[in-house]
């Protein structure tokens, strides 16, 4: 189940909601909210609340015995390691990792068909910097293990996150208070989220799709960079979209997430771009694996090789292929030939040249990032900066897709890329006046915004969600 489905719209949300409001208390509370997630998270795919489930139970214990051992705590975490990494290997990387071996050493070992569990690499990061933190920490255990549970499959940042470390709510699980002012603000930041998701990134995915589906005889730079600006919106307004709708319905229960995007389309350097990104991953890959390996202490050349090992993960993460490990590595390359004044960014002291910088890096490795193969994604790059001999097919192609009603999102997705909405109700808010427009207009842009989602979910059936892969 996703949040831009009408089934949980229009029958999980609000029955679930307004059980959530009535019973008492705050335990009442979390066992509820135990069993809607169990159920979110179960359907379709009841067998995988099983593992899950499974999955937070052997990481309670392995933390209970982190903190009773008095000699083997190392122990234990390396085992919960082991378990927590060895789970997503399993089921994530197995039949990628065994058709990689048969293709470098000409074996034929038959390859595994798992089928993925949503979300597991979002709840095993959570899981997994629980009990790491426990280790560090041994006052973070928690003893009570509907309360771990509760962390874990919390259906708000269930399946796509944000990554929630457990120390940011602990205090919240137990101690929380459901007010008028945090509702209203939670329905609003849901409705700008399935905006987000409903209205732009579905519009511009639907031609992102049809560009990279196109003959390789019909590409052109005129098609390729379509498809690969369509797709940089559609990523970030998806993933964006979900990261808001996730925050909006954790205040709506009583929870504060922190934020997982910060405009990054506005970055000028790669570095600043992950500053911006996807927040929860980069924090989580930066505290429990960067700093681990040495970080930047133990002098250039350690640094770098720390730099790789966090960039490769962050690829691999993402996907079970080789186009994702090279979207990471990359990334890495140019955040290195940045922090070594390779590339001298310092120097560049008109900023819109250092945007246009990032952005074509950007751009750019989000295509391989969308192709289904490296090939694929060199074929489509070329294009992008060599197809200037446009076929009659491909011109045809181009302006198909360009109707009135995309042009007008595309417009609207770049322009709110920046926070352009977000300094206008700053500056109205400088006075008692402005400040009361602001408040009534952002609950009468909600409702318009929320009717238009409605109509759009009605009329459309194309509703994909990226992460729901990861």
């Amino acid at each position: 189940m996703v949040f831009s489905s009408t089934v949980f719209l229009f029958i999980f949300l609000p029955v679930s909601y307004l059980m959530y409001v009535l019973l008492p208390g705050v335990k009442a509370k979390n066992i509820w909210l135990i069993v809607i997630s169990l159920l979110f998270y179960g359907f379709g795919e009841p067998v995988t609340v099983f593992l899950m489930v499974f999955s937070v139970l052997v990481n309670y214990i392995i933390a209970r015995l982190i903190v009773s051992s008095k000699s083997h705590k190392k122990l234990w975490l390396i085992l919960g390691i082991i378990f927590n990494l060895g789970l997503l290997g399993v089921f994530k990387y197995a039949g990628f990792f065994t058709q990689t071996l048969n293709t470098v050493l000409h074996t034929s070992i038959p390859v595994p068909h798992i089928r993925l569990p949503i979300g597991i690499s979002f709840f095993t990061f959570q899981i997994l910097s629980y009990v790491i933190d426990v280790y560090k920490d041994n006052s973070v255990v928690q003893k009570n293990f509907l309360n771990v549970l509760l962390y874990i499959s919390l259906f708000p940042q269930l399946i796509a996150g944000p990554i929630v470390k457990y120390y940011d709510i602990a205090q919240q699980i137990d101690n929380r208070k459901l007010t008028v002012s945090d509702t209203a603000y939670g329905v609003r930041r849901f409705i700008i989220g399935l905006s987000k998701k409903v209205l732009i990134a579905n519009t511009v995915g639907s031609v992102s799709d049809a560009m990279f589906a196109l003959p390789h005889d019909d590409m052109s730079a005129l098609t390729c960079w379509l498809g690969a600006i369509s797709y940089t919106l559609q990523i970030y307004y998806d993933f964006s979209g979900y990261s808001d709708m996730a925050i909006g319905l954790g205040h709506m229960l009583g929870f504060s997430f922190k934020e997982n995007f910060n405009y990054p389309y506005t970055a000028d350097s790669v570095q600043e771009f992950w500053r911006r990104w996807h927040i929860s991953l980069s924090s989580w890959f930066k505290e429990y694996l960067y700093i681990p390996l040495g970080g930047n202490r133990k002098g250039k050349l350690r640094t770098a090789i720390n730099r790789i090992i966090v960039f490769f993960c962050t690829g691999l993460w993402h996907g079970a292929n080789f186009t994702f490990v090279v979207w990471g590595l990359l990334h890495g390359l140019f955040l290195m030939l940045e922090s070594y004044k390779i590339i001298p960014l310092e120097k560049l002291k008109f900023k819109p040249i250092r945007h246009i910088y990032t952005m074509l890096v950007v751009i750019t490795t989000f295509v391989i990032f969308r192709a289904d193969t490296l090939s694929q994604a060199g074929l489509f790059i070329s294009k992008m900066f060599t197809g200037f001999n446009v076929p009659t097919a491909s011109l045809s192609a181009f302006t198909r897709q360009l109707s009135g009603f995309f042009i007008f999102i595309l417009i609207l997705a770049i322009l709110f890329s920046a926070p352009a909405a977000s300094k206008l109700r700053t500056s109205l808010e400088k006075t008692k006046r402005g400040a009361l427009i602001a408040d009534h207009g952002s609950y009468a842009v909600s409702l318009v915004l929320a009717f238009l989602c409605i109509v759009t979910l009605a009329s459309s059936t194309f509703n994909p969600f990226i992460y729901l892969q990861f």
